[in-house]
């Protein structure tokens, strides 16, 4: 079902260093408590912290430290890293390097690109042994020593096309670093899963979200357009005592005309499992089908292992809501026959902001009001997980859109051109600014049930990031920071930025103490709420 390329020698060698890799658990507490080494800290991406120096008694003196002022405003999404006290992060055409205590600058290096993207954006780095991984607008992945930024290799992907975009943080382990491309909505683009090696950027493996031939193939079933989508923005996760990569691809394209669209559109819009030393795939839930409201299967699906003792896998999504799978039944040495793989079953699934007009069929006569709109639910920052409270956490935006669909007989655009298929324009399908809320929503892992909600008065799309100090943090698009009590949702402190925030909110060690990193200030075409300055923001108690 899948076109695999790989270099077979190293293949042994990968697969039993994945299968000796320790568990998830282990990796949660083998790695430094310190540090946040990934986009969502563990490999996992449950993105919990095991620190306790800041707690519920002692939130509320949370100050600020200091302040790294970028040279650029920008669509600021980046999640930061930090390994022994040095901070990295991304934008679209720069990558940084902080003191993570001073915010002092260590080193900057600028690369722009012939083919800038649209959203011009960029999500982050991957670590490993002193390297550091990222994306580009230009379909390229660069290696850069983590010690004064200069490039150790520059590899192309080799679907770079019009269109085609990196923006999302890769994950690195075992060797190597997976990645996948972006997009989906641009016409004859489709995703795919790259793992390179990390010595030299060379393809180990490559996995086709739409097949070349093949049952998934044949559910494309419109030979006049081009097949486009199942692309990816946002980061992996991995299952490392297994071996298995969990990957999140995108819509079909395109978004809003499923008249037109015909088919299952296999495997967009759906959580894949694939052994991370071969690029097979394990597994697989199409978890929003004829989709025509470009609800993308988005966010980073986080790999859990509950109160109850489940395996699972918990994907929260543009479609509103947070879906839970069970993944036991996933394996690297179990796999199903090829073109028949294991699906991974649907244990329990909640909305986590508004759902309106789900079912109601767009019209190409007049315009339908749905919730949520092309950029509400859940977007490129997912669920988060606490162990001891087997709680899982989701914010969400509130936003809703009106569109109709454009004729059936309009062209089809350029190829790499974006291909929504609607006739509303953009500045008139979104309800008023002033409308858009923002939710964050806690569950119990095992069944589903909410715990707690809290509204805020703008959209969450900044990470949420809980503690073991009993804490949640999150921020939202109006500038808003937030410690809310774990447990019971209760705000303990808040603070003002200014700035719309919509990055990464990581927790770590410092300069002796435990400090609090909000990457604030994201100037978009897309989203409410503007910036004038873009900023990585370090709180700490005072």
């Amino acid at each position: 079902m899948n076109r695999i390329r790989a270099h077979q020698s190293a293949l042994p060698l990968l697969a039993a260093a994945a299968l000796a890799a320790p568990s998830a658990a282990q990796v949660r507490s083998t790695s430094p408590a310190g540090d946040w080494p990934a986009y969502n800290r563990t490999l996992a991406g449950d993105r919990f912290s095991p620190l306790t120096a800041i707690t519920r008694s002692n939130a509320a003196r949370l100050r600020q430290v200091c302040t790294f002022t970028l040279p650029e405003v920008t669509s600021l999404q980046t999640g930061p890293l930090v390994v022994n006290g040095t901070m990295y992060f991304t934008t679209d055409t720069i990558s940084y390097a902080i003191n993570a205590a001073t915010c002092a600058r260590k080193w900057v290096r600028v690369r722009h690109s012939a083919t800038p993207g649209t959203l011009a954006v960029n999500r982050g780095f991957a670590y490993l042994n002193g390297r550091l991984f990222r994306g580009t607008s230009d379909a390229h992945v660069l290696a850069m020593d983590a010690a004064d930024g200069h490039v150790l290799w520059d590899h192309v992907i080799d679907e770079k096309a019009p269109g085609v975009t990196i923006p999302m943080a890769p994950i690195a382990a075992n060797g190597l670093v997976f990645v996948g491309n972006a997009g989906g909505d641009q016409v004859g683009v489709t995703g795919h899963v790259y793992a390179l090696d990390a010595r030299d950027g060379h393809v180990a493996w490559k996995f086709d979200v739409v097949p070349d031939s093949g049952p998934a193939r044949a559910t494309w079933t419109n030979p006049k357009l081009p097949v486009s989508g199942g692309a990816f923005w946002t980061s992996f996760t991995l299952d490392s005592a297994r071996g298995i990569l969990y990957v999140p691809a995108g819509n079909p394209a395109p978004d809003f005309d499923i008249e037109t669209r015909t088919g299952d559109n296999l495997y967009s819009n759906s959580v894949i499992a694939l052994d991370a030393a071969t690029g097979r795939m394990l597994g697989w839930n199409q978890l929003v089908k004829r989709d025509a409201h470009d609800w993308d299967v988005d966010a980073p699906p986080i790999l859990v292992t509950t109160r109850a003792g489940r395996a699972i896998v918990a994907s929260a999504n543009k479609n509103g809501l947070l879906s839970v799978l069970d993944r036991a039944g996933v394996s690297a040495r179990g796999a199903a026959a090829p073109g028949m793989p294991d699906t991974m079953p649907l244990l329990w699934e909640k909305p986590v902001t508004t759902r309106l007009n789900v079912d109601v069929p767009l019209s190409r006569d007049s315009a339908v009001r749905f919730c949520p709109g092309i950029v509400g639910g859940v977007e490129w920052n997912g669920a988060a997980w606490h162990p001891r409270l087997n709680m899982l956490y989701v914010g969400a935006v509130d936003w809703c859109v009106r569109l109709k669909v454009e004729p059936e007989d309009a062209p089809v655009p350029e190829m790499g051109k974006t291909w929504l298929a609607a006739a509303t324009p953009q500045a008139e399908m979104f309800d008023s600014a002033s409308r858009a809320r923002g939710w964050i929503t806690a569950f119990d892992a095992d069944s589903g049930t909410v715990k707690w909600k809290h509204q805020t008065p703008k959209p969450i799309l900044a990470a949420v990031t809980p503690t073991a100090g009993g804490l949640v943090f999150a921020g939202d698009l109006g500038g808003m920071l937030y410690a809310l009590d774990a447990e019971t949702g209760q705000v303990l402190w808040q603070a003002a930025t200014g700035q719309s925030t919509g990055g990464g909110i990581i927790t770590y060690l410092a300069g002796g103490k435990q400090l609090v990193a909000v990457a604030s200030g994201m100037k978009s075409p897309v989203w409410p709420g503007g910036a004038d300055r873009s900023r990585i923001l370090v709180f700490g108690v005072r």
